[in-house]
């Protein structure tokens, strides 16, 4: 059973968790809290109770987001006290991220491999676990930690204020201030279902589609050599395959790793448009999440077009290069090989 309040109404037996919903409202984080404790065989049919009444909670198995305590060893989850700091890297050192936690993330920090593993329906020691787990709460959990506290996300003032993120879906589901009906049940209820139904879809996301893209970049990565003796080309089987995140973190874990004062970079990626014997892409790769590149197309390329481009460039089959630089195309695999390895010779005479 979980538990919170209900306009000040208490129900009469509570034997699990607790729920509080600050006045009658509640917030995105108690509901994901929540959602992900009946993801876990203990809590899966669990009642959620929801009360301020101490006496109530004292009776709970769980308590989250209300009772002003946080003890891991008696199952107690709030954030709400002034002494109050906790953040991910301070309960799990080994973990980077230091946005003070809301109740959805404590629960996950102590939870969220097990809460991952019943989603997926795998074992919780699955080595894919941890990299899910990584990237769940940085593209996730975490805004909505961030939120709840009053964290900006930046120390500049915002060009614009975003009012269509999880949290705020999820604060238009309570009463409006002046409804005749100030009954919150029903609209935290559907929050569950809501928040719920999105956490599932970014988990399994990443399981199916994110995961499965890293092997294939890395692949790529451990064959470049292949490509090209240089080692500064990769080939991908596809373009459709999301490879820039994967790429850096591939680099910065063999850099670390062999320590070597030369750290590799790759500069250019090829993959087909399509089929493997049609047109090919050749694109460069950025120097970090930004736009700026580690090294452009050639700039008397940039711009020009067909016939044109494979006049200067002296390369069959030139399609186009991009005005910035960062992309061209070629009908050929060789084709937008050349023009990769033509970009490397020159920057190797500079």
């Amino acid at each position: 059973m979980i538990a919170a309040e209900t306009n000040g109404v208490k129900k009469a037996k509570v034997d699990t968790a607790v729920i509080g919903t600050h006045n009658g409202k509640f917030h995105c984080d108690e509901v994901l809290a929540c959602f992900m404790l009946r993801q876990l065989p203990e809590y899966a049919q669990a009642e959620i109770v929801r009360s301020r009444d101490l006496a109530v909670l004292d009776k709970c198995d769980i308590v989250v987001d209300v009772g002003n305590v946080f003890d891991k060893t008696i199952h107690r989850y709030d954030h709400h006290m002034r002494t109050f700091s906790e953040t991910m890297n301070s309960l799990r050192p080994e973990k980077e991220w230091t946005t003070k936690l809301s109740s959805a993330g404590l629960v996950y920090c102590h939870f969220g491999e097990r809460v991952i593993a019943s989603v997926l329906g795998i074992d919780v020691k699955d080595p894919c676990i941890d990299k899910i787990y990584n990237k769940v709460y940085a593209n996730f959990i975490e805004e909505i930690d961030g939120i709840d506290n009053g964290v900006n996300p930046t120390d500049e003032k915002p060009r614009y204020k975003v009012c269509t993120n999880i949290s705020s879906r999820v604060s238009h589901l309570s009463p409006a201030w002046n409804s005749p009906c100030q009954d919150t049940d029903p609209g935290f209820y559907k929050a569950i279902q809501m928040v719920g139904a999105e956490f599932v879809d970014r988990v399994k996301f990443y399981y199916d589609a994110w995961l499965p893209a890293r092997v294939v970049v890395e692949t790529a990565f451990n064959n470049r050599f292949k490509v090209d003796e240089s080692g500064a080309i990769m080939e991908l089987p596809g373009g459709g395959c999301p490879w820039k995140e994967h790429l850096s973190d591939i680099e910065d874990e063999k850099n670390e790793a062999e320590e070597t004062p030369e750290k590799e970079h790759i500069m250019f990626v090829i993959f087909p448009e399509k089929e493997a014997d049609g047109p090919y892409r050749v694109q460069g790769v950025n120097k970090s999440e930004g736009f700026e590149l580690r090294l452009p197309l050639r700039e008397e390329w940039r711009g020009v077009r067909s016939e044109e481009l494979s006049e200067k460039s002296g390369i069959p089959g030139c399609v186009f290069v991009h005005s910035s630089g960062f992309i061209g195309g070629n009908q050929t695999r060789e084709g937008a090989l050349s023009m990769a390895r033509k970009t490397l010779q020159l920057e190797t005479k500079q």
